[in-house]
């Protein structure tokens, strides 16, 4: 709690924080907006594939073009990492083969890596963050995203003594949605095509986020993150608002959805029916969590906390995320105290390519959002044993045999591009990890 006071400390002493920016979407325009307003803070150099359209972004989040006249703009992400001023680099893409490229580049030049990119944290994460450690260099989560956020709220309730329950995000959900398209994605979100293509949205992008994958990748980095299990047979996002987290994220044992204690999952905003969940976490975070004994759970009714009907379980919510306009956090963490926001510490959960229709031998996968796959939750052991295709590696890659729908993709249905930076570092971060049992 005293970031603020520290960077302070290094703008007296001159010697400000110096930030590479790799990708300038909507995630790194929003940090950008808080740059001018966080004295102390710098973007040495911005990486975008159109340093113009960068250029741009910083004039609508409220750059000067003094600030932006003294901001290095380039096309190459690796020659942001190797900025002799820069001290941490953003990694922002969204691209898993360019996440991880990105990372290694950062980790060798001995920057700090924010990785914005959870793609490609889960693809590979156990690996970039064992390497950066090696490095003596932070790998972390992007605070003002759901996984670093209720990362934050596991280890604020594990420092209290609490044992946790479950944890995870809040999501706008329906079973039919794994099936959506580009095609038809606005329609689920309330828009016309006319009005998606004004505000610059991209489809595939948005149909992930609907489709459940957006989910799945992010509940597979929390449990990375946070040493908690993953249902077995994928997400449940049972309905549920706030005040039923404790009655809901509990065991089956004990009158709840969950298999055991401990573990990942994803509340829906909507009933089955489509209606409206009261008091809906759609944009939070929350961990339900468990009095280790009568005194905790006497202080749990004494102090007003939502509780299950047996007192024991309780839950602790956050209901909003700002994402890049907290993204200034995990950078300052990882400059001045050296700490990630959240890092993947173990190979615990893993997204399947699962076939949302029907697939040919012969048909090109288009990953995540797209047409032919949708990503689902799995746990590291059954994605080893059954060598299956991570959803971070499902994008131009053709298939070799024909795929029912609703069956995962794996390794030897398609055709493994022998060329490609990220197979070989996930093959290899297969090989070096096991899953916990």
């Amino acid at each position: 709690m005293n970031l603020h006071q520290l960077l302070k400390e290094r703008l007296a002493a001159g010697r400000p924080v110096k930030v590479a920016l790799i990708g300038a979407g909507k995630f790194g325009s929003m940090f950008l907006s808080q740059v001018p307003t966080t004295a102390g803070l710098e973007v040495a150099v911005i990486a975008d594939l159109d340093p113009e359209r960068a250029r741009n972004a910083c004039r609508q989040v409220g750059w000067d073009e003094g600030r932006i006249e003294r901001t290095e703009f380039v096309t190459s992400g690796a020659e942001a990492c190797g900025h002799p001023e820069v001290e941490v680099v953003i990694e922002s893409t969204g691209s898993p083969a360019a996440g991880i490229a990105h990372a290694k580049a950062a980790i060798a030049a001995g920057k700090h890596i924010v990785m914005v990119n959870v793609e490609a944290d889960v693809l590979a994460g156990p690996l970039l963050a064992e390497e950066a450690r090696s490095k003596g260099v932070v790998y972390s989560m992007a605070y003002g995203d759901q996984p670093a956020l209720t990362s934050e709220m596991v280890d604020w309730a594990r420092s209290c003594g609490f044992q946790v329950v479950a944890a995870g995000k809040g999501t706008k959900y329906l079973p039919l949605f794994h099936t959506v398209t580009p095609d038809d994605v606005w329609g689920h979100y309330g828009l016309t095509d006319e009005e998606a293509r004004q505000g610059g949205m991209n489809a595939q992008m948005f149909n992930s986020f609907l489709d459940g994958t957006k989910s799945a990748i992010e509940m597979a980095a929390i449990a990375n993150a946070c040493e908690l299990d993953v249902p077995s047979d994928g997400l449940l996002f049972p309905p549920c608002g706030v005040d039923d987290l404790p009655h809901i994220l509990r065991p089956k044992s004990v009158g709840g959805v969950l298999e055991r204690e401990g573990m990942v999952e994803v509340v829906s905003s909507l009933e089955r029916d489509g209606r409206p969940v009261f008091r809906d976490l759609r944009w939070g975070v929350y961990v339900v969590l468990k009095a280790p004994n009568d005194y905790a759970k006497a202080c749990f009714k004494q102090y007003g906390l939502k509780t299950d009907d047996s007192g024991v379980y309780a839950a602790m919510y956050k209901p909003y995320h700002l994402i890049g306009l907290e993204l200034g956090i995990s950078v300052l963490s990882a400059a001045l105290r050296h700490e990630p926001t959240g890092q993947t510490r173990s190979f615990r959960g893993d997204v399947a390519s699962v076939a949302k229709r029907q697939l040919k031998a012969g048909e090109m996968l288009d990953g995540e959002g797209g047409y032919t796959v949708w990503g689902k939750l799995v746990s590291a052991d059954q994605s080893l044993k059954m060598g299956i295709l991570p959803i971070g590696l499902a994008h131009k890659v053709k298939l070799r045999n024909d795929v029912p729908a609703g069956q995962a993709v794996t390794w030897s249905d398609i055709e493994i591009p022998n060329d490609s930076e990220a197979v070989r570092v996930r093959q290899a971060m297969e090989q070096r990890f096991q899953p916990s049992r």
